[in-house]
């Protein structure tokens, strides 16, 4: 009774597992918040604050399409492994199948009969019963595995018209968000910076330590009005990361050549939102050496946060921007849902194909990120 041990060992973790682990479970509450990020997104052009709307709903579109991959990639896991006991055990299951249907076809009292006359047939009787039960219950986990089989099926193929629409969102979303940071015009601002100093340092900056440590020697002027932003050391433990990905490499932690970086390697999906983790200052943002596109915040004094790797940018120098603003998208082409649905049954991270480097330093001297930021690691 291997085929009956196995398969309801394997429903057995299906329905007492959490939710998160339930591939069907799973995939039906990533469908709920893109449905729910559609809502929100149509909600989003009635808020007085545009921009703060539509962050979150792209976020909203980002976690839900990220669930959904997970759901699927579960769903097909699932589906294939209950697929390759059937294909193992392809002969045991028709003998077994064979049987129930003989059981069922003949008629009770020739079953009742036996050749070796009313001893052989209480024999027979006695074995019936004992292997009565282990078959229907052999049968059922057979039963219960085909029709979670069917289940996982009819799921995927109910998903793609919603993750269609969830595609076609996100990027609706991106594209109306690009729009409302360009229109905006009621940010505050704490300085403007010497165009030729700042151009200066550029220009002379051979590391992203050297531009880090002198951009807080660059000329400040222009302040509007006095501005005070929250406690950063408050923060400390609680940051939430400012894009959703996965940490490939850590503080000091040395890559496949052996270079060590002080900060965080994160890869994320292509087009991901990249949103600042606490009250912040815009001290710099633009092309930087080799690193692509770069901001660096200022969430605190002395405290020194920079984002490096984006594509489009968000903002102006000196603006002050609340927690959770968006500062840009990172690169790459957002794939179509055919694209995504190969993505999902491959697995293994090859979607994030996009890397954000994040640094945070304090007067000049790098800082380990483990210690400040705990959630949003996926």
């Amino acid at each position: 009774m291997r085929l009956a041990a196995f398969l309801l060992a394997a429903l057995s973790w299906a329905t007492t597992a959490v939710a998160q682990s339930d591939p069907s479970a799973n995939a039906r509450t990533a469908m709920d918040a893109l449905e729910a990020a559609s809502i929100s997104l149509q909600q989003a052009e009635k808020s007085r604050d545009r921009v703060a709307a539509l962050t979150e709903t792209v976020q909203a579109y980002e976690a839900g399409l990220a669930a959904m991959r997970e759901g699927l990639r579960r769903a097909s896991i699932r589906e294939a492994s209950i697929r390759g006991v059937f294909d193992a055990e392809s002969e045991r299951l028709a003998q077994l199948l064979g049987v129930l249907q003989t059981m069922e076809a003949a008629p009770a009292p020739l079953l009742l009969l036996h050749p070796t006359g009313p001893m052989g047939t209480a024999r027979s009787g006695m074995i019936l019963s004992d292997v009565a039960p282990a078959l229907q219950k052999e049968a059922q986990a057979l039963k219960s595995a085909l029709q979670e089989v069917a289940v996982l099926r009819a799921l995927q193929e109910s998903a793609v018209g919603v993750l269609e629409q969830g595609l076609s969102g996100v990027q609706d979303a991106r594209t109306r968000l690009s729009q409302a940071v360009s229109d905006r015009t009621d940010l505050p601002r704490r300085f403007t910076a010497d165009p030729d100093a700042m151009q200066g340092l550029i220009n002379s900056a051979e590391t992203l330590e050297a531009f880090a440590s002198g951009l807080m020697s660059v000329q400040l002027d222009g302040v509007e009005e006095p501005i005070t932003l929250p406690d950063f050391t408050s923060a400390r433990g609680t940051l939430d990361m400012p894009v959703l990905g996965t940490i490939l490499r850590q503080f000091d932690q040395a890559d496949a050549a052996g270079i060590r970086r002080p900060g965080y390697v994160i890869a994320t999906r292509p087009r991901a939102i990249v949103t600042t983790p606490w009250a912040t200052t815009i001290r710099y943002l633009g092309p930087l050496l080799d690193y692509g596109n770069v901001v660096v915040l200022e969430p605190g004094e002395g405290y020194l946060l920079v984002l490096a790797g984006l594509d489009t940018l968000y903002g102006t120098l000196g603006d002050v921007l609340p927690k959770g603003a968006p500062v840009g998208l990172m690169g790459g082409t957002s794939p179509d849902s055919q694209a995504f649905l190969i993505g999902s049954r491959e697995g293994g991270g090859a979607d994030r194909s996009e890397t954000l480097y994040m640094e945070l330093r304090w007067n000049g001297e790098p800082v380990d990120p483990n210690a400040w930021f705990a959630a949003g690691k996926d």
